[in-house]
């Protein structure tokens, strides 16, 4: 059994411990943290793996943290969000020393929606209603490539906002993913949908249009799929698949998924023969195993994309022949199945078929929401709190 942070509130207060919520502030490292908390930094860095000290690179700035500390004070237990569903797992064993493991977040999804009239902006208005930069942020995300916000949105114009929210010890995590949302312009109405296969789609059943290639390698399939949580079979621990793997001929062609800045290529630990190029807007793609750069490509080149730029290895930690495909924004790993669309699809037969009858039900809600002039949720702030000493033991089997 796993050992899991277990928070119990109680009206109980015999060996009440204190469960403290912070948050990373910007430039704070993971060396950094256990500095400033007083632990044990070769314990819980220097002497773990390097797929673990890896990990803890994933530590963003803005990511709420989780301390329980005993009536004296003393870190008995810390939780420590990567992503959203794994995280570090910092806890005392029986002989009072620290230890160190990734662990899976545990959470629920709730879908929650509001109404708001636009008297500046789509952003300024979704911020000043919700308080969540973060749908502000996905909101326009999602419209970029299709509407012009600055030139065409007039004030008294309506938006609607469907979305999951992810909450995590009672309070809202990660990224919420739109699902559904109209924007008036100009009093036109304008619609994307979330579809079953993952992208987004305008009322006539096109796909959103995006800057990057459906796929890296033409005709490749894909192997290994993005996941922030897997069990591993030989290490016999918890551990994030940060991207995508394309199986491919050995020397099969790479092409850049977008147009860019080449800010590394040369060979790196696990990833092997690396490339990375930066985008606009704070992207960043990685091409890791491959077996050779393309003539010409090096640090600083600026390509375009579709351009090849490598051709497919198997360099560094790999079984067999295959590209690893990672996508980044602002440093932190996203879907790229899932997160940026690709080309400019319609959808036909059976699967348009299906999207409208999705289309139909988030129009229903969606006028619903309008109608009732649905207010925004406000999230309340977190208190410290004292909470009952329950601390599970994990069990020697």
């Amino acid at each position: 059994m796993i050992r899991i942070f277990i928070l119990l509130l109680l009206t109980t207060t015999i060996f009440a411990s204190t469960v403290e919520r912070n948050r990373v502030k910007s430039g704070e490292t993971y060396l950094i943290f256990l500095e400033k908390n007083a632990l044990p930094l070769k314990k819980l860095y220097y002497d773990l793996d390097k797929d673990d000290q890896r990990l803890t690179e994933e530590i963003r700035a803005g990511i709420h943290y989780q301390i329980l500390k005993d009536d004296n004070g003393t870190i008995e237990q810390v939780l420590l969000p990567l992503n959203d569903e794994l995280q570090i797992h910092i806890f005392q064993d029986k002989n009072k020393q620290y230890k160190f493991e990734a662990i899976p977040i545990i959470s629920e999804t709730k879908t929650e929606a509001f109404h708001t009239t636009i008297t500046s902006s789509p952003m300024y208005n979704i911020l000043k209603d919700t308080g969540s930069k973060k749908l502000a942020q996905i909101f326009v995300a999602s419209f970029k490539n299709s509407l012009n916000f600055k030139n065409d949105i007039r004030k008294g114009d309506e938006l609607v906002m469907i979305y999951d929210q992810k909450y995590r010890l009672g309070h809202p995590f990660s990224m919420p993913t739109l699902k559904a949302a109209m924007i008036e312009m100009g009093k036109k109405r304008h619609y994307i949908y979330l579809n079953d296969d993952g992208r987004y789609y305008d009322e006539k059943g096109h796909e959103v249009e995006g800057f990057l290639l459906a796929r890296p390698v033409r005709g490749a399939r894909i192997s290994s799929y993005f996941t922030k949580r897997r069990w591993h079979p030989v290490l016999h621990k918890w551990k994030a698949h940060l991207g995508v793997d394309y199986a491919a001929r050995r020397g099969t062609p790479v092409r850049a998924a977008g147009s860019g800045r080449i800010i590394y290529a040369a060979r790196m630990g696990s990833y092997g023969n690396l490339i990375k190029i930066r985008h606009d807007d704070g992207y960043e793609t990685r091409y890791a195993h491959l077996k050779s750069f393309r003539r010409g490509i090096h640090r600083g080149k600026y390509v375009k994309k579709g351009q090849v730029i490598a051709y497919v290895g198997t360099t560094g930690r790999s079984t067999g022949p295959h590209l690893h495909f990672e996508l980044r924004k602002h440093g932190r790993a996203i879907n790229p199945l899932r997160v940026v669309q690709v080309t400019t699809k319609k959808l036909h037969g059976k699967a348009k078929k299906a999207f409208m009858r999705l289309k139909k039900n988030y129009d229903e809600s969606i006028e619903l929401h309008l109608n009732n002039q649905s207010k925004p949720k406000k999230y309340g702030s977190f208190e410290n709190m004292s909470y009952i000493h329950f601390l599970p033991k994990k069990s020697d089997g």
